[in-house]
């Protein structure tokens, strides 16, 4: 995962808290405002506004503290970091907005069934509430847009949480119209429309409150959506080499995201081709959770169309060892496996034995169908020899491989010749150029033959590799 610098860890932080501390001094000014505006009118709906916006003052704080402290580093006391701070400072929010309700709801029935207040619907009450629907409609847009692009869920609540703030502010204004037109018809029903849009209001936050709420405590329960979860699992299962997904969890921490995978892959599948696999599995959560902290697992498993040759290779691996050469014949209705075993050559005939005698039971209990098992054992070189070969002996094996033209009746054209002193032996390699089209199996005939007759001419040639090319390509190179 791309890791953020120390400074763009500060830069994000510093913007965030700038956004959440200019929703405190919003909240400042329409609290305030709202108050004196709802006492001097008597208006339960600006009044229950001006608690509201009070207890938005207290969540904007909140939130501008969550903000500061979330984007702290991890440490050893919080190894995923401080983000769910923020998660907690939406649902301290939700709190108080539910608690504003109580009061709001309390109050409107108390006005409604006994307790009747006059009302001033003066221009002061509808100036308030007109400055109150400009600022919030202001600073939720500011809040959502650094919520957005800094995936913050605290900024998010707060800006959700003001665009509402303007509904209800209209709310409010219905209420004070109603009464103004009490006052010009007479109708004194009318006058109980403010303590009918409190209730409004309150319907309002209690609707807010209660998917903020939600939001909160799902995310502090390591909770998730499952439409987040069957993406990401429907873009791993596509990955080429991703034989089965064992466990999927995800996990949100105030704006982070973390995922933890284990990944079943087939057991022959190289240390190189598996961390591909956990690179693209890495990519492919973020294209869901973008900048995610994704940890990968990769699991070998034997899977059932797993073939003969992989299954020896792979058991020869286990301890060690090496085979190739793999063959299995059927013989007067016996199967018998023969191989050739790569072991140490500085092990005694003895050891080596040994090794190839345990090998051969594992493979019989792999094995089940075989009836007998038989092992070439072949000593393997750990480390290389740079000694060059002597004049003499170079001489003798060019004179070898150019007389294989009129010894085989092919046109074989050779380079790249290399030759090694090894222990007193040639070790000898070279390209070969043959026909394109041969088949795979005519190509290695002829480089058997090669081999026989470059041994017959040349006593002390140890180990031949031939590397065998199409001619038609070197051709075309040229």
């Amino acid at each position: 995962m791309d890791i953020a610098t120390k400074s763009d860890l500060a830069s994000i932080s510093a913007e965030k808290s700038k956004v959440a501390l200019g929703s405190v001094l919003a909240a400042i000014f329409l609290t305030g405002t709202k108050l004196g505006v709802g006492l001097w009118t008597g208006s339960l709906g600006i009044l229950s506004e001006a608690i509201h916006s009070g207890l938005d003052l207290t969540a904007a704080f909140v939130t501008y503290l969550a903000v500061r402290f979330s984007g702290k580093p991890a440490d050893r006391d919080h190894t995923y970091g401080h983000g769910k701070i923020e998660n907690l400072s939406a649902l301290f929010e939700t709190l108080l907005l539910i608690g504003a309700c109580i009061w709001i709801v309390c109050e409107a029935i108390d006005r409604l069934l006994h307790n009747e207040i006059k009302v001033q619907a003066s221009w002061w009450a509808f100036a308030v509430m007109f400055v109150s629907i400009i600022v919030d409609v202001t600073r939720s847009r500011a809040l959502y847009h650094v919520a957005k692009k800094h995936s913050s869920q605290a900024l998010e609540a707060d800006a959700l949480h003001f665009s509402t703030d303007v509904w209800s502010s209209c709310v409010v204004i219905l209420g004070l119209i109603s009464v103004k037109v009490s006052e010009w018809t007479g109708y004194g029903f009318l006058m109980k429309a403010d303590a009918i849009s409190a209730l409004a209001v309150a319907a309002i936050v209690i609707w807010i409150g209660a998917k903020l709420g939600f939001r909160s405590v799902n995310v502090l329960s390591d909770g998730i959506s499952s439409n987040t979860t069957d993406e990401v699992y429907s873009k791993i299962q596509e990955l080429d080499g991703v034989e089965k997904i064992e466990r999927l969890r995800l996990r949100q921490s105030g704006p982070d995201s973390f995922a933890d995978l284990t990944l079943n892959v087939g057991r022959e599948t190289t240390l190189e081709k598996a961390h591909d696999i956990a690179t693209k599995a890495e990519a492919a959560v973020r294209t869901v959770l973008p900048g995610a902290d994704v940890v990968v697992q990769v699991n070998p498993i034997e899977l059932p169309q797993e073939d003969v040759l992989t299954k020896i290779k792979l058991c020869a691996s286990r301890h060690g060892h090496g085979a190739h050469g793999v063959r299995i014949y059927n013989l007067d209705g016996k199967q018998t496996l023969e191989l050739h075993l790569e072991v140490d050559e500085s092990i005694s005939l003895e050891d080596a034995h040994s090794v190839a005698d345990n090998f051969e039971k594992e493979v019989l209990k792999l094995l089940p169908g075989l009836d007998n098992v038989v092992t070439h054992i072949e000593p393997v070189r750990k480390h290389d020899t740079n000694c060059k070969a002597d004049l003499d002996d170079e001489e003798k094996v060019k004179a070898a491989i150019n007389s294989l033209p009129g010894k085989l009746g092919l046109d074989i054209k050779s380079h790249a010749i290399t030759m090694r002193n090894d222990n007193g032996k040639i070790s000898l390699s070279f390209h070969c150029l043959l026909s394109g089209k041969l088949s795979i199996t005519e190509a290695h005939d002829i480089t058997e033959k090669i081999e026989n007759i470059l041994r017959s001419r040349v006593p002390k040639l140890g180990r031949v590799l031939i590397h065998v090319e199409p001619d038609e390509d070197h051709e075309n190179a040229d």
